[in-house]
């Protein structure tokens, strides 16, 4: 990760999108960031929080017009995130998002939901997964990405496989009409780009999940998105499904960035729709693993899956994003024939999407990352230290 630049993290267009981020600035705290040409810009005066910002009725504009003080080139920060060797006297980048609840939807590929029924029938053993595949494939073939989830023709299938003992609650939630969502991790709890993100030391059967993450109002307007890799445990999910939040929420699990791209005339939801996520995993073994993820192949629209996670059933005052799923499961052995992929220490992954840039991580054993310290009560803290708070 030392080797990467500015440029390497960058939309394909540069500069020209509307990109925000955030920055711990040593001697200040967390601050709001446009990221421009010119520099990174401290607009905290402006909004305070990135849920603020993204509050607004065109965040993109707020974006543009806020003035601030510049606190170093794009470079600069990008050099110093990396936690090894890093300057603490000096900003680095964080998670693009603050006060926003971090959700995510399940199941949303075809591709993924089968490996889901894998794991589930599994228990979580590894070896026993491509038998298991190609039983689960016999039944249910393997290109479900035309079925919509709800519809009459999805039900038929349904009771088919209720007949034959072949249903599962991955199945349920990925064509039946209930969207999956859940909460991924602890408000603050996620990491930036270049940090190291974490796996249950316990773990021995895991993979990273690339995705697009929407950034949601609380009055449901999507304005914005972002990239994430919702790292997933699938010997802990495997053995149960009440092990989930084991399997998605431990210490640095959640890695977020590099940063939020509004919605402008250069980037809107539809581009969201028509984007492809790119995974390469690069192990100190000399492995690698390359995937991808269509989100024209998604099951379930965005919009839909914002109203299945909002409305009179719930609220989120100060806005929350989703991860929008992936169809990227990984079966390529990394060691023993029939084994499939787990992740070792060291792993860098890269996640890359032309409009988002990419998001690079580190992995690492959970207890062996950075412990999460600074949470809702030390925001808040730091932000009225600072004046920042305001009355409305």
């Amino acid at each position: 990760m030392s080797s990467m630049n500015a440029a390497d993290i960058l939309p394909v267009d540069g500069y020209r999108g509307a990109l925000a981020g955030r920055v711990w600035r040593p001697g200040l705290g967390p601050c709001v960031v446009a990221i421009r040409e010119e520099g990174v810009i401290d607009i905290s005066a402006t909004c305070a929080t990135m849920s603020e910002l993204a509050a607004g009725a065109d965040p993109a504009r707020t974006l543009s017009g806020a003035a601030g003080e510049r606190i170093g080139s794009l470079a600069e920060l990008v050099a110093n995130t990396p936690p090894d060797g890093r300057d603490g006297s000096k900003p680095w980048l964080l998670a693009p998002i603050d006060l926003q609840v971090i959700k995510a939807a399940g199941v949303t590929f075809a591709v993924s939901m089968l490996e889901r029924v894998i794991e589930e029938r599994a228990r979580g053993d590894a070896g026993a997964a491509a038998a298991i595949r190609a039983e689960v494939l016999r039944l249910v073939g393997d290109d479900l990405s035309r079925l919509r989830p709800g519809s009459p023709e999805a039900l038929a299938l349904k009771q088919v496989l209720v007949a034959q003992g072949a249903w599962s609650q991955y199945l349920e939630v990925g064509i039946g009409p209930d969207a999956e969502v859940f909460t991924k991790a602890p408000t603050l709890s996620a990491v930036g780009p270049f940090m190291d993100a974490g796996l249950h030391p316990k773990s021995t059967w895991n993979n990273p999940e690339p995705e697009v993450v929407i950034v949601v109002t609380a009055d449901g307007r999507i304005v914005g998105a972002t990239l994430g890799n919702d790292v997933n445990l699938r010997d802990f999910e495997g053995r149960s499904a009440l092990l989930l939040s084991k399997a998605k929420d431990n210490n640095a699990s959640c890695a977020l960035g590099p940063f939020l791209r509004f919605f402008d005339e250069t980037f809107s939801l539809d581009d969201v729709r028509r984007t492809t996520v790119t995974l390469s995993v690069e192990g100190e073994d000399g492995f690698r693993l390359e995937g991808s993820s269509s989100l024209t192949k998604i099951s379930r629209d965005p919009a839909d899956l914002v109203a299945q996670t909002l409305g009179p059933h719930h609220q989120y005052p100060d806005g929350f994003v989703l991860f929008l799923g992936t169809m990227f499961a990984p079966t390529q052995d990394r060691d023993e024939p029939g084994m499939g992929f787990t992740h070792k220490r060291g792993d860098i992954v890269t996640i890359a999407a032309p409009e988002l840039g990419a998001l690079v991580n580190r992995i690492r054993p959970s207890s062996d990352c950075e412990p999460w310290a600074f949470g809702l009560g030390a925001l808040m803290r730091n932000l009225a230290a600072r004046g920042l708070l305001k009355a409305s």
